[in-house]
């Protein structure tokens, strides 16, 4: 069974927020996240994949969710990248 670590984005307000979580079935998940059903701090907006990563184990995951969640230049870097994608597009 694979796991997967995943960025999301929402503009909305209060500005841009991100969340790293780990999952085994990616688009549940987020459309978990979206429908406000999720972790009570992504609920209330409505939430893009930015970016996620596969791996063979849930600790390998959660591994990596901990260090995403840490990286807090990383997850703006694409949180900008992806906005400014949506201006220019």
């Amino acid at each position: 069974m694979s796991c997967f670590v995943y960025l999301l984005g929402s503009n909305g307000k209060g500005g841009h927020r991100t969340y790293v979580g780990w999952t085994t079935d990616l688009e549940k998940r987020l459309a978990t996240h979206n429908l406000g059903k999720g972790a009570r701090s992504t609920r209330g907006r409505q939430w893009q994949l930015l970016h996620s990563e596969a791996f063979e184990t849930r600790n390998e995951a959660m591994s990596r969710e901990w260090h995403l969640k840490r990286d807090r230049a990383f997850r703006k870097q694409l949180a900008m990248q992806i906005d400014g994608a949506r201006r220019a597009g």
